[in-house]
Order: structure tokens, then sequence, then C-alpha cells
């Protein structure tokens, strides 16, 4: 029997991560943590103070669906290092969840939706780690 599948889609901001996540899967199976900080009106209200709750909430929306076998769940997050993308790694070994990891890269010169500091962008890709 197929396992279900869940795929950690990783970049930088403006890289196309929401959209390939959006090719992958329905939408109603694709976390971020950026939702968190959509307000009712479809506003977008990132605060810095509040990133950990919103890759808490990331999480944990992660594990409801686990909880009910959906087969293919997408994250679409910046996961820049090992210690981000972890919590899902070790939710899929929980859930018996086969996981993949797929790095997209800004070939089309795309921009980032939220105006995150090209300094900041910059950070992230000194960090970012790959394990092949």
């Amino acid at each position: 029997m197929k396992k279900p599948t869940l795929i950690i889609v990783r970049g930088v901001p403006g890289s196309g991560k929401s959209t390939l996540a959006k090719m992958l899967t329905a939408s109603s199976r694709i976390f971020e943590a950026d939702q968190y900080f959509y307000d009712d009106t479809g506003n977008y209200n990132w605060d810095r103070e509040k990133i950990h709750l919103a890759h808490q909430w990331c999480q944990s929306q992660v594990e409801s669906q686990m909880r009910n076998k959906v087969d293919r769940i997408v994250v679409s997050n910046t996961s820049t290092t090992e210690k981000e993308l972890q919590p899902y790694l070790d939710l899929g070994e929980k859930y018996d969840y086969q996981v993949h990891s797929i790095i997209v890269e800004n070939r089309h010169g795309g921009e980032n939706q939220h105006g995150v500091p090209d300094e900041t962008i910059q950070k992230m890709k000194d960090r970012f780690t790959v394990k092949l």
C-alpha cells in the first residue's frame, strides 16, 4: 500500500514556492506560515513578534491533516535550515508519511509578494542548507 506524502517546498521569497505548491495539490492541502498573517478581509499583516506563532500554526495544520490521513499535503515555507525542516520531518515519521523536499530556484526573476528586504533574502540564501 502506498504511503501518504508530505511535500516540503523550500526557497527564498520570490522563488515561486506558492506557485509550485498550487501545481502539486489542491489548495486546501497547502500550508504556509504566511497564511497566519492574513486577516478575514485578505490583508497581509506580518508581525516579526508573531513568526513563531505562525510556524506553530502551520505545523498544527499539517498535523491535523496527517491525523485525518490526507493523502498529499504540501508545506511551502522558506525552510532554509535543517532546524526549520525538522518539525515536518518529525511529523512525517510520527504519522508514517513519505517526505519529499523540493528546492525552488528563482530562475524566472520573480519578486517576493510580501516585501521582504533584499538584505534579509541574502541572509536566507547564506544560511540555506541542502542535504543531498
